[in-house]
């Protein structure tokens, strides 16, 4: 049972996060021949203040 855990930065829209969730589904069913029913993902938002890469909030990058 495939089980996907994707963080991003909030922002998305709900149709942008139904778009994911079927496109990796189906990657995986291509890939590994597992079924769509047996597959589990959760899609976490993390505020772009608790974010941080290259020394720096994800918040301060963006407004850069």
């Amino acid at each position: 049972m495939p089980y996907i855990n994707l963080q991003i930065t909030k922002g998305a829209s709900r149709e942008q996060k139904k778009k994911i969730v079927e496109e990796i589904t189906k990657t995986i069913v291509g890939v590994l021949g597992k079924k769509p029913e047996h597959i589990h993902i959760v899609i976490q938002e993390i505020d772009a203040d608790d974010w941080g890469f290259s020394g720096m909030l994800t918040s301060d990058y963006l407004t850069q």
